[in-house]
């Protein structure tokens, strides 16, 4: 027997969506005594259901509306370098068995079986990103098994982002394996070169969930004029470019995104075909219909408008803005691409918002095709929140 404390449900807690797999406990579905409320942040428990019968070991944090996170649907198991081991062993095979090159997304937090950890490989560097109380309280075995199992040098944490204040964590990035690297990474994907910033860029250093979306506006991109909009390092711009793209101009509103953008375009030889504006997006977008633009092809890759719920409206009222402000930049038989990083904002909302966005500014529009995150972010079924990336291809 564990000898570990136990937190019980409260008698109307969905105990059987729970047992089918949801991997989450809200703080208002969890008998909150005493000793419950004197557990440290990322403290080890076994949850019982009401009726008293054991459904898992879980990490709490009273901090959290989340307060327990499933770690191991046995009660017995323990949380060691072996456990994590294994846990990276089988995500480690999946990625092997879809890449080439030890550049994706190594571990998708609960869809990998590692709640509010994110881990995205570059080569022999890996960035952890330990969102949850849990995962920073056992940093040190975490580590261990990723070094062994991936025989990567150096690994990084990177303490930025919401996740880690909705859980009460530092935001202090640190080294834990090795030593970080002196200058921006060189990542092929799509033919496209990208700089990776780990040490300063947004998140980890590079998006590798748009990989597919980026494959897929290349293929319409040969010969094309294409304006990608929020840019970050040039995703979309520098893919179109791989793919045969007469011209592609990157806006975004970090300087540091656009030279990383630049950088890369050297890097893979297509500098003479790429240029770079820097503002916010709205107003670029503005600007561009008054001087009279168009392209061939038109990408919007905005950050995440509607994040949580109560944001939902006001999110949506963004993407429509996109989409209108977008649409009559793209010629009579262009391509317009929109995405939303929002998971709140799910695939129905976010395409009517879309669609009238287009209808207001006087487009018609057939959507050719849906993309969603690549097959290194892979989604658990009974979590909505891990499917949170769409992209909307019209021909407008």
């Amino acid at each position: 027997m564990t000898d570990l404390p136990i937190v019980r449900l409260k008698p109307k807690a969905n105990a059987r969506a729970i047992r089918h797999g949801f991997p989450w406990v809200y703080e208002n579905e969890l008998v909150t005594d005493r000793r419950t409320k004197k557990l440290d942040a990322g403290n080890l428990a076994v949850l019982e259901d009401a009726e008293r019968r054991p459904m898992g070991l879980v990490a709490v944090n009273s901090n959290s509306k989340i307060i327990c996170r499933m770690l191991d649907r046995n009660p017995e198991a323990v949380i060691n370098q072996a456990w994590f081991e294994a846990r990276f062993a089988k995500a480690l095979a999946m990625r092997e068995r879809l890449y080439e090159a030890p550049f994706y997304r190594l571990v998708h937090a609960e869809a990998d079986g590692l709640p509010g950890v994110v881990i995205d490989r570059f080569g022999d560097t890996c960035v952890v990103q330990p969102n949850a109380a849990w995962a920073d309280a056992l940093i040190e075995p975490l580590t261990a098994a990723l070094a062994a199992i991936t025989g990567v040098r150096n690994i990084l944490k990177n303490a930025s982002g919401r996740a880690r204040t909705l859980e009460g964590l530092d935001e202090e990035n640190a080294v834990l394996l090795g030593s970080a690297p002196s200058e921006p990474l060189p990542v092929i994907m799509n033919g496209a070169t990208y700089m990776a910033d780990l040490t300063g860029g947004q998140k980890t250093g590079l998006f590798f969930d748009q990989r597919a979306n980026h494959g897929f506006a290349a293929r319409l991109s040969n010969g094309a004029r294409v304006l990608d909009v929020f840019s970050h390092v040039g995703g979309f711009s520098l893919a179109a470019l791989a793919g045969g793209a007469s011209s592609a101009m990157a806006v975004d509103g970090s300087a540091a995104a656009l030279s990383l953008a630049e950088q890369g375009a050297v890097a893979a030889g297509v500098a003479d075909r790429f240029s770079t504006r820097k503002g916010d997006a709205f107003a670029v977008l503005e600007a561009l219909a008054e001087e009279g633009q168009k392209y061939d092809v038109v990408i919007c890759d905005p950050p995440a408008f509607a994040p949580n719920k109560p944001a939902l409206e006001k999110g949506l009222r963004a993407y429509e803005r996109v989409a209108r402000m977008a649409a009559p930049l793209v010629e009579e038989g262009g391509y317009l691409g929109l995405c939303s990083c929002s998971h709140a904002a799910e695939l129905s909302l976010f395409r009517n918002a879309s669609a009238r966005g287009i209808g207001r500014a006087g487009r018609r529009g057939q959507l050719i095709h849906t993309g969603f995150a690549g097959p290194d972010h892979p989604l658990m079924p009974q979590l909505a929140e891990s499917g949170y990336l769409k992209a909307l291809f019209f021909r407008l």
